[in-house]
């Protein structure tokens, strides 16, 4: 007998300049009233401004505008108490621990989401899935699709440069999931949804192709950051957009004394994870190159000592994902790539 599974995507997507400024208007079409803000502690007042004032145009109630500082299970469950059946839908506005609070509680209200991300950093603002503290630990828990996916590719364009660098490294990150999810297959028989890994091997080589930090550039990368979201919501798991540099990256998190941005320890993985799988290290270099990544990584070195201890860590990190790392002993070649590699030697201290 077929199985078959339903996936949601989002109904409403908007990626342009000015978007923010017409999130009333959007809101109203849906009948979505009374709306409960969910918006990064360190957000620019002006930001939150324009949300509140698009919202009144509209003549929309926002019933509840809370900063948030760090995502967490117990919070979102607060949330969801204090709110039960008061709102018609929750915006997440800023970065991913608003936007994962919001999409929590979303998902406990069983109400309609709106992502309102104000940076890139990463392909979390569209993913199923939400990043949570757990009492004292972080964890991963299944969550729901956005219903609306809302990106101001002008207010994302003037976010701090790590941010950017970080959903590039995330995006490129793509390229050896994939050919560590084909790997597992062949190894182990992990299934494959072809139209899954398509979708995210299609967007980022369409980022590849026009790299550059200009608008069109904020729209590709945005664009291909929630088509791998909605990549993972195909397939039932993030097969298509973390693989073998995802796990050294939670390794990192797990021991590291200075975890960096996501996409900054995953994007440097990637490319070292490249040269293990053998293919797409030259092309990943070079966006690196263009779009300023290397220098932000070399502005603020990783520990080569802690790099390969999370090496090491990483296979276990995860259990039944199968990928290069855990295909072979890959510690004998990372080691002589972070010695001899020309483009790793300012990217790492002793």
């Amino acid at each position: 007998m077929s199985h078959f599974t339903q996936i949601t995507i989002p109904s409403l997507v908007r990626i342009k300049p000015g978007c923010l400024d017409r999130i009333g208007i959007y809101l109203g079409r849906h009948d979505h009233q009374k709306i409960s803000l969910l918006y990064s502690e360190s957000m620019v007042p002006n930001i939150i401004e324009r949300f509140k004032e698009s919202l009144a145009k509209q003549e929309l109630k926002c019933i509840q505008a809370l900063p948030v500082a760090k995502a967490s299970f117990n919070l979102a469950c607060e949330i969801f108490t204090d709110l039960w059946g008061c709102c018609d839908a929750f915006v997440g506005l800023g970065g991913g621990q608003a936007l994962d609070t919001a999409k929590y509680v979303s998902f406990l209200s069983n109400r309609p989401y709106y992502a309102l991300p104000t940076s890139l950093s990463n392909d979390g603002f569209a993913s199923p899935g939400v990043s949570l503290d757990f009492y004292g630990s972080k964890r991963s828990l299944r969550s729901m699709m956005p219903f609306a996916v809302v990106v101001d590719t002008e207010v994302c364009r003037e976010a701090p440069d790590p941010l950017w660098w970080s959903g590039v490294g995330d995006l490129l990150a793509k390229i050896t999931a994939i050919y560590d999810w084909k790997l597992a297959f062949h190894n182990r028989g992990t299934p494959v949804n072809d139209f899954a890994a398509l979708l995210s091997d299609a967007t980022v080589h369409q980022f590849m192709a026009s790299p550059q930090r200009t608008p069109e550039g904020v729209r590709l990368l945005a664009t291909a950051l929630m088509l791998n979201g909605i990549a993972m919501e195909i397939c039932g798991s993030s097969r298509p957009a973390s693989g073998s540099e995802h796990l050294v990256s939670h390794a990192l998190d797990a021991l590291s004394d200075k975890p960096r941005l996501h996409g900054l320890q995953v994007g440097l993985a990637t490319y070292m994870i490249s040269r293990l799988q053998g293919h797409s290290t030259d092309r990943i270099a070079s966006v690196f190159d263009i779009t300023g990544f290397w220098q932000g990584i070399e502005a603020d070195p990783f520990s080569r000592k802690e790099w390969l201890e999370a090496v090491r860590m990483a296979p276990t990190m995860k259990k039944d994902f199968y990928t290069i790392l855990s295909h072979r002993n890959c510690l004998p070649e990372m080691e002589e790539m972070l010695n001899n590699d020309p483009r790793l030697q300012k990217a790492f201290v002793d």
